[in-house]
């Protein structure tokens, strides 16, 4: 119990009033930005890994609640069945949960009590994706975590691979956003990587006419079943969501979807519908338009309620 008590501690910090803003750090923390960019570089060049996961784990405690860090906090006597432990957040990467604990600790020595873990996340995923060749924008700080965290909340709010299009954009339309920003977050699969088991009903015994689904381009469904011959015996077996430029942030990945390329349904599905087709063409002619409508803004542009109180969490956009 007291374990538990000095984690929610060291997660949460004195909840304030001050409006977000970049500078919310220079004077009570002003080596905030410097401690980040340092860990996160040093992070990525040994774990090139490390982008996607921070990306993966960032969507998935903003999309939950908004970006409150309420997927840090761990199961334990005063909350049971936290975010952390809901199915789908099992696979979220070790390496991205070690990250931000790291960057928590060497900034509660430097400014004790001052940095939340939701502004961490914010700034790593900005530095990471800007590593491996996203946009840049300044991230508004001064963001508080959150001291709840809900695993039944996790299914409601997460899209999955087996969902119908309809499904997928009455997802996100639950959390106010419209079909053109539900293109642009699912752009997030430029990067990363997927186990063979959230796609392997698409390479094996798809139908009783066809062992691969006839939608995914017969070159690289063969590749697959060759990467996931053996996903059964071996579930950490997976293949790249982008098989053309895999480490780079880009816009690749709508590219990939138009041409039969893309691991999911979900994918296939986003450059076959007629609501969806029109934005994946533009993303994937013009990638300056992808950049200014993506990821970060979205999530962090969506208010959230945070130690009983509404922030908007928002960014400036600015590409350089």
């Amino acid at each position: 119990m007291a374990f538990a008590v000095l984690f929610l501690l060291f997660l949460s910090v004195p909840f304030s009033s001050a409006k977000l803003n970049p500078d919310y750090y220079s004077a009570t923390c002003p080596d905030f930005a410097k401690i980040v960019r340092d860990q996160v570089f040093t992070k990525q060049s040994v774990v090139p890994a490390t982008a996607a996961g921070v990306l993966r784990l960032f969507f998935h405690d903003c999309i939950t609640d908004g970006c409150d860090a309420s997927i840090f906090i761990s199961s334990n006597a005063y909350t049971p069945h936290a975010e952390r432990d809901a199915d789908l957040n099992l696979s979220l990467s070790g390496d991205a949960f070690d990250l931000v604990i790291k960057i928590k600790n060497l900034l509660e020595l430097t400014c004790p009590g001052v940095v939340s873990c939701s502004d961490i996340i914010a700034q790593a995923t900005r530095d990471l994706i800007k590593m491996v060749g996203g946009p840049y924008f300044p991230v508004r700080l001064g963001r508080k975590d959150s001291l709840n965290s809900d695993a039944s909340k996790v299914p409601a709010s997460l899209p999955t691979p087996t969902m119908t299009m309809d499904d997928i954009i009455n997802k996100f339309a639950a959390r106010k956003f419209t079909v053109r920003e539900m293109v642009a977050l699912t752009g997030a699969h430029t990067i990363g990587f997927t186990h063979c088991k959230e796609f392997a009903n698409r390479i094996f015994n798809f139908s009783p006419t066809s062992q691969v689904d006839p939608t995914l381009h017969p070159k690289f469904a063969e590749g697959l079943r060759h990467v996931c011959w053996n996903y059964t015996k071996d579930p950490s077996m997976s293949a790249f969501n982008d098989p053309r430029s895999p480490s780079k942030f880009d816009n690749a990945y709508f590219g990939n979807v138009l041409k039969g390329l893309g691991l999911l349904r979900s994918d296939y599905l986003l450059g076959a519908d007629p609501r969806t087709r029109p934005i994946v063409e533009e993303y994937a002619k013009n990638e300056q338009a992808f950049f200014r409508i993506q990821f970060f803004f979205l999530l962090l542009a969506r208010p959230t309620i945070v130690v009983n109180s509404i922030l908007f969490l928002g960014i400036q956009y600015t590409h350089i």
